[in-house]
């Protein structure tokens, strides 16, 4: 279990939201799935929503941004030391900034970015809020990774912004690395699977823990989910990819965050 207050180590993932039509539908899934306690948000921020793990912040719920066909979808967000900073590195390393830097009233500062491989990620420079406040229990943050077409373009790309090392975790025909911060894993980047169909997009994957990963596959299609990858083992626990019932895309794991192998 990590428990966290201050602001997380710039190049950490530190948070995660969803960008939903419904928030009160996304509400009673991820409540009825995680066990979140989920406190609606003001007018003032479009009813963005905080959801909890025994009082611990662990993930956010807002409207949708961009055009009405956008898809709903879950945002990781990387910690910043100065977005503003961040934003230029962003540029200059071949990314492109979808929006900000902007404050976000006294919570913090913010982007949204893609990366030269085409997944979208966020930027966040604490304020008031610091980010995820539990990690790697049940219902919480267990691991963020990077999936794209362009591996080696990517690591270069996050390795210019973050200052990534990487350790290989490659195997035939796979290719993964852990981006690692003074020699520690923060997170994954890998490669598409090859065979996929090219509608498939790069992307920021979030896994939640869960205490059993087939149970929670049972629930989720129970309150109207879907399963996009069926649970199957890996040496760091059991996984799935699922969608909720608006068509957002995450996954979940029944061990500590520990990097696995989802490809």
């Amino acid at each position: 279990m990590v428990t966290r207050d201050t602001a997380w180590p710039a190049g950490t993932p530190c948070w995660v939201d969803l960008g939903v039509d419904d928030i009160g539908r996304a509400s009673a899934f991820y409540g009825g799935l995680f066990g979140w306690h989920i406190q609606e948000g003001p007018p003032e921020a479009g009813g963005y929503s905080m959801c909890e793990v025994n009082g611990r912040p662990v993930a956010g719920i807002g409207p949708k941004l961009g055009p009405a066909e956008t898809p709903a979808a879950w945002t990781t967000y990387l910690a910043s030391d100065d977005a503003d900073d961040t934003v230029s590195k962003i540029k200059a390393a071949g990314g492109q900034v979808v929006a900000g830097p902007m404050d976000v009233m006294d919570a913090g500062r913010t982007a949204v970015a893609a990366d030269p491989g085409g997944a979208l990620f966020g930027v966040w420079q604490a304020g008031a809020h610091t980010g995820a406040g539990l990690a790697n229990e049940p219902g919480s943050l267990a691991w963020n990774e990077n999936m794209s077409r362009d591996f080696d373009g990517n690591k270069a790309f996050y390795r210019a912004v973050f200052g990534y090392d990487y350790g290989d975790l490659s195997s035939q025909g796979f290719n993964y690395a852990t981006a690692d911060l003074d020699g520690r894993p923060v997170a994954g980047i890998g490669e598409l699977d090859l065979n996929l169909p090219p509608e498939v997009p790069a992307n920021w994957a979030a896994y939640f823990g869960v205490p059993d990963a087939d149970a929670a596959v049972a629930r989720a299609v129970e309150l109207g989910g879907g399963v996009v990858r069926p649970a199957w083992d890996t040496p760091y626990g059991r996984m799935a990819v699922l969608a909720d019932d608006q068509g957002a895309v995450f996954a979940i794991v029944s061990s500590s965050g520990e990097p696995g192998e989802p490809g």
